[in-house]
């Protein structure tokens, strides 16, 4: 690896550690552009603990479509947006994706309500699906395409793994992912929920998000056959989607007051073992 990936590779641990260890199972030739695709990721989604107002968040977005949409832009003394552009010049990934997800974490910035599951879908589909199918144009750019959808399931079900994941930390900033209907159809609201005192309610909403998010991951497991073996190393973090559901759903209302997410040897263990047995 650059001696530049160096720094990277740190602020990947320190931010998206789970990444951080897909990268380093990964095939080694591709380790340095997605340690740069996982920390420009990482980057955009912790804005919001870095600003107070949505506008100073604005504003370092805004610099990043305008890195992005300068063809001469080199990144010169800022380290990832340097890899970054390294990144898509050399595997000629489309910038229009990386603008999208910019557009998408906009939503972070503020307490807007999730208002339906087709909302939280078109998020996921601009985040986590859109960082799978990069992964893949850098990992094995021929059949990238092949496991397009896969990847859109893939994406969605790692989105609401990770909104389980932080539904303590969101729900103390006001924010609200979980999608308006689905609250309404398990008999909370934004208010209420933010609120924690209607236990039962908020069970209820955590299983049926968590099935949600299963029910997505049954669907990419279903199309693991259209993932070329060297683009699998994309989707190995999808590994720790269903043991984050098995939790929130014996926990239920439990997720606001402890934290659900595994030991860190453990999701080694799964990341490594879905890298051997191409299965997640």
């Amino acid at each position: 690896m650059q001696e530049i990936d160096t720094q990277i590779l740190s602020d990947l641990r320190d931010n998206d550690r789970d990444r951080y260890l897909a990268c380093l199972l990964a095939p080694a030739a591709s380790q340095s552009s997605l340690a740069a695709l996982y920390a420009f990721n990482a980057e955009l989604a912790r804005i919001r603990e870095l600003v107070h107002e949505p506008i100073p968040g604005e504003i370092r977005m805004q610099w990043w479509r305008e890195l992005l949409e300068n063809e001469d832009a080199t990144g010169e003394g800022h380290p990832l947006a340097r890899a970054l552009l390294d990144c898509i010049r050399k595997h000629r990934l489309p910038i229009s994706v990386f603008q999208n997800m910019i557009d998408a974490r906009i939503f972070d910035l503020y307490d807007d309500p999730m208002e339906d599951r087709a909302a939280f879908e078109g998020y996921a589909g601009e985040t986590a699906s859109a960082l799978i199918q990069l992964s893949c144009l850098v990992l094995d750019p021929q059949n990238a395409a092949k496991s397009a959808e896969a990847a859109g399931h893939a994406g969605v079900a790692q989105a609401v793994a990770g909104v389980l994941l932080l539904l303590p930390q969101h729900c103390r900033r006001g924010q609200v992912y979980l999608p308006a209907e689905l609250l309404r159809a398990t008999g909370l609201d934004r208010e209420t929920l933010l609120a924690g005192e209607d236990q039962d309610a908020i069970g209820r909403a955590v299983r049926a998000f968590a099935g949600y998010g299963r029910d997505h991951l049954t669907k990419a497991r279903a199309r693991l056959d259209t993932i070329a073996p060297g683009n699998f190393a994309g989707f190995v973090p999808l590994a720790l989607a269903e043991p984050i559901f098995d939790r929130a759903e014996t926990v239920g209302a439990g997720v606001l007051r402890d934290p659900i997410r595994p030991a860190q040897w453990r999701r080694q263990w799964w990341m490594w073992w879905a890298s051997r047995r191409r299965r997640f």
